[in-house]
C-alpha cells in the first residue's frame, strides 16, 4: 500500500502554511515544508518561515537544516522529503509537504530522476555544434516534431533544455513528456494534492503587502547581514526577497527602487507558480478570499476527508 501524503500548493501569499496547519491538526499530521530557501538558516522574514507560534505545536520539518554558505538540490531535498514522508508515516502520522517550489515538490512526490540519466557526451558536443551552425530554430523545430507538448514548454532561446531534450529523445528514444507522463502514474505515493487560488488584483495587493510587512519586520537588517557575511554570491542570496537588495547595497539602484523590483519580482514568481501547477500536476484547486478562507479551509477539510478514506 502506498503511504498517503496531501501536498498543499499554490503561489506565494494565497494561504498555504495557514491551511496546512489546520490539515495537520484534523488528520494528526506533520508538515514538510515544499519551499527550497526555508532549509537556509537566517533566511527567515524574506522566506516568511512560519513562526513557533503559528506552528501551534505542530512538528515541521525541512526548515532551517542548512547554512547559508552550503549548496542544497533538488535531489538533496528529494532525499530528504522521502526520507521524512517514511518516517512520518511510520509513527502512524499523516505527512503533509505545504510549498511553492514546484519542481522540489514534483521531485519528492514522482521520485523524479531524469536527471540522473547519463550525458551522452558525443551527442550532446554534436547538438551543440548544430546549435551554433543552423542556430535554435532548427533544434526546436526538430523538437517539435518529436515531442510537440515538451517543445511548447522550451524558449527556443532555452539552449540548455533544448539541447537535453533531443539527446535524451537521439539516446534513449523516449521524449520529455513521456518521461512525465510515466512519472505521473508510477508515483510511490498515494499524493492528494490540493491548489490554492485567488483572483490575480487581489493576490497581488496580498504580495504587495507582504513585502511591506517583511520591510518592516526588518527584511533589509536580516539581508545587510547576510551581505556583510559574505554570502552574495551563495545560492542562499539569489532567491527573491535577498537578490534584489544586492544592487542597492553596492550603490547601483535606491532603495525605493528596490522595494519596487522585489514586489515586481514577487508578482511574477507567482504567476509561475500557477502555470507550473496547473501544467505539471493534477491539482484540485480551491478559491479563496480573505472573507470566504474560514468557509473554503471548511469545505477543504470535508472534501479531504473523504478523499483519505478511498486512499
Amino acid at each position: 500500500m502506498r503511504t498517503p501524503v496531501i501536498a498543499i500548493v499554490g503561489p506565494t501569499a494565497v494561504g498555504k502554511t495557514r491551511l496546512s496547519i489546520k490539515i495537520a491538526g484534523r488528520f494528526d499530521g506533520e508538515v514538510i515544508s515544499g519551499d527550497s530557501m526555508q532549509v537556509y538558516k537566517g533566511l527567515d522574514i524574506g522566506t516568511d518561515k512560519i513562526t513557533e507560534v503559528e506552528k501551534q505545536g505542530i512538528p515541521h520539518h525541512m526548515i532551517d537544516i542548512k547554512h547559508p554558505e552550503d549548496p542544497f538540490s533538488v535531489a538533496d531535498y528529494q532525499n530528504l522529503v522521502q526520507s521524512h514522508i517514511e518516517e512520518i508515516d511510520s509513527r502512524g502520522k499523516l505527512p503533509i509537504i505545504a510549498g511553492g517550489s514546484g519542481l522540489y515538490i514534483q521531485a519528492a512526490l514522482y521520485d523524479y530522476h531524469f536527471a540522473k540519466q547519463r550525458r551522452d557526451q558525443h551527442v550532446t558536443e554534436r547538438l551543440e555544434e548544430e546549435l551554433k551552425a543552423k542556430g535554435s530554430g532548427t533544434l526546436h523545430n526538430r523538437l517539435w516534431e518529436i515531442d510537440p507538448g515538451h517543445a511548447a514548454k522550451v524558449h527556443p532561446n532555452n539552449h540548455r533544455r533544448l539541447i537535453r531534450a533531443l539527446e535524451i529523445y537521439e539516446t534513449t528514444g523516449m521524449t520529455m513528456s513521456d518521461y512525465q507522463r510515466n512519472q505521473l502514474e508510477n508515483s510511490p505515493y498515494n499524493s492528494i494534492f490540493i491548489g490554492l487560488e485567488m483572483d490575480r488584483e487581489r493576490l497581488y495587493r496580498r504580495i504587495n503587502n507582504r513585502v511591506d510587512h517583511m520591510l518592516e519586520g526588518g527584511l533589509l537588517e536580516e539581508v545587510k547581514v547576510l551581505y556583510n557575511q559574505g554570502y552574495e554570491n551563495h545560492q542562499s542570496m539569489r532567491g527573491i526577497g535577498y537578490k534584489e537588495f544586492i544592487p542597492y547595497f553596492k550603490g547601483d539602484q535606491t532603495f525605493d527602487e528596490t522595494v519596487s523590483l522585489l514586489k515586481r519580482n514577487s508578482r511574477r514568481y507567482a504567476k509561475r507558480q500557477y502555470t507550473w501547477f496547473k501544467n505539471k500536476m493534477k491539482v484540485n484547486w480551491y478559491t479563496v478570499t480573505s472573507e470566504t478562507i474560514d468557509e473554503t479551509f471548511g469545505k477543504i477539510l470535508t472534501d479531504l476527508a473523504g478523499m483519505l478514506q478511498k486512499i
